[in-house]
């Protein structure tokens, strides 16, 4: 009988740790779902369109890698809870679409995956609040120290930054070290 009983709980153990790993990934896809939803009401014109009641961020843009068939909503304010949902915009950076640096940060092991497989050359594309659509082209891919925080500087051409931690296949999250996509704005240069 204990036996049966020991091998029980560690099913049902097992089961539990499947689950919390699978339960990352969902929260990400559904809230993709609901900030799809939260896009559209921006494109419209409302200013700060929340995708659930208790949210304290919205959707400021939107980043496709065509390349890598990625489609990612980007969020306002650069916290930990918002990478939870969805790639971020480091408010102190110029805004999507904008003459300057945009720096994007996003989580290794799901929003910001596909950029393991992006080479020089690669196009990016982005998409600002007021609907006006930039194409960038992947100039730099580079491994930094996380104080290395030179990469999210002002740049007097418009770029694109984005920022994951690194190594993408790291058991542990987090780690000192950061994997930086750097790409140069291609289209007509405005505001």
């Amino acid at each position: 009988m204990p036996r049966r009983t020991l091998g029980l709980l560690l099913i049902v153990g097992a089961c539990g740790l499947l689950g919390s790993g699978g339960w990352i990934h969902t929260k990400a896809w559904l809230a993709q779902c609901l900030l799809e939803r939260s896009w559209l009401a921006k494109l419209d014109g409302e200013s700060q369109p929340r995708p659930w009641p208790w949210a304290d961020t919205w959707p400021v843009a939107v980043l496709e890698a065509p390349g890598q068939g990625a489609r990612r909503l980007v969020l306002s304010g650069a916290s930990g809870r918002n990478m939870a949902f969805g790639p971020t915009h480091l408010s102190a950076s110029a805004a999507p679409g904008t003459r300057s640096n945009t720096v994007l940060f996003g989580h290794r092991d799901t929003h910001f995956a596909f950029l393991q497989h992006l080479a020089a050359g690669d196009r990016l594309l982005l998409t600002s609040a007021d609907g006006g659509q930039h194409q960038y082209t992947v100039d730099d891919l580079l491994v930094v120290h996380e104080r290395e925080m030179w990469v999210t500087e002002p740049t007097d051409e418009a770029q694109l930054t984005l920022v994951t931690c690194y190594p993408f296949d790291a058991l542990i999250p987090g780690g000192p070290l950061r994997y930086v996509v750097r790409a140069r704005r291609r289209d007509p240069v405005g505001p």
